[in-house]
């Protein structure tokens, strides 16, 4: 569980770790003190509508001419991709010459794009997907060597250690302000991953009710997990108990602690848990 007490600044720090979350509405990032195992900073930045890659490096660059902690110097950097363009592929069925073909059954995807991939060693698959390469070169220019996944990668790596000893099923729903990734494990085993963006909340109930129904489970007893900007006050959350008995927000389960708490211990799951 997060330490929920504010932890006050004191010296210069050292040893930072940045992550960066990136998608096409907004961007996140968050800052870990190593030493003190302190989170010093973590903000959201909000761009009301949804950008093109380009913009999003202008606002991007913007935000590291404005932000004073982001001038300090980093031991480790990773970047996160936040887009729909991924597709999982059994590691057995894989070869790195195929991304493309692998992409294209359920993405658009330019012959321009860079399409790379990351292992899930506990799933034994690997995540093909499209970064943001403009975000990465600029990255790689202020910085350096650095390190970057897609936001299912974590989701999917983190949810499975979390349920590996569990005996039930369960709908892991991420929420985000315009999308959400819907994760469902089953004894401990990866179901099913996909994203979907939403409008509405019936957009949102749609989804949710149409993944349950597709994969024949019963809304009377499969198990809800709710992370990401969701709380009981939301017109989501009551939308979704409405139509499913058991519903329940998860836990980063973080040991951290903080300057500024997070709003939720569910919030912000991808980017702090990509320390």
């Amino acid at each position: 569980m997060a330490l929920t007490n504010k932890k006050t600044k004191t010296s210069k720090p050292t040893n930072l770790e940045l992550s960066i979350q990136i998608n096409l509405s907004g961007l996140s990032f968050c800052i870990l003190e190593k030493e003190l195992s302190t989170i010093s900073a973590l903000k959201h930045f909000d761009f009301n509508k949804k950008l093109n890659p380009l913009d999003i490096l202008d606002s991007l660059k913007k935000i590291f001419n404005t932000e004073a902690i982001l001038q300090e110097s980093f031991s480790k950097i990773c970047v996160i991709h936040d887009n729909e363009l991924s597709t999982l592929v059994p590691r057995p069925l894989f070869e790195e010459a195929s991304l493309a073909d692998y992409l294209k059954f359920n993405s658009k995807i330019l012959k321009s794009d860079f399409i790379t991939y990351d292992d899930i060693v506990l799933n034994d698959s690997v995540n093909v997907y499209v970064p943001y390469i403009n975000i990465n070169n600029f990255i790689y220019e202020k910085f350096g060597a650095f390190t970057f996944k897609h936001v299912s990668t974590i989701l999917i790596e983190e949810i499975l250690h979390i349920e590996k000893n569990t005996n039930t099923t369960k709908v892991y729903l991420n929420v985000n302000k315009n999308h959400f990734e819907i994760i469902v494990i089953e004894k401990g085993k990866l179901l099913l991953y996909n994203t979907f963006e939403y409008v509405t909340k019936e957009d949102f109930i749609y989804y949710v009710l149409f993944t349950v129904e597709q994969l024949k489970l019963n809304p009377e007893t499969l198990n809800l997990v709710l992370i990401g900007t969701i709380h009981k006050e939301d017109d989501l959350y009551q939308i979704a108990y409405k139509y499913i008995r058991n519903v329940s927000f998860g836990n980063r389960n973080d040991h951290y602690e903080y300057y500024e708490n997070p709003k939720y211990e569910h919030s912000d799951f991808t980017l702090i848990k990509s320390f």
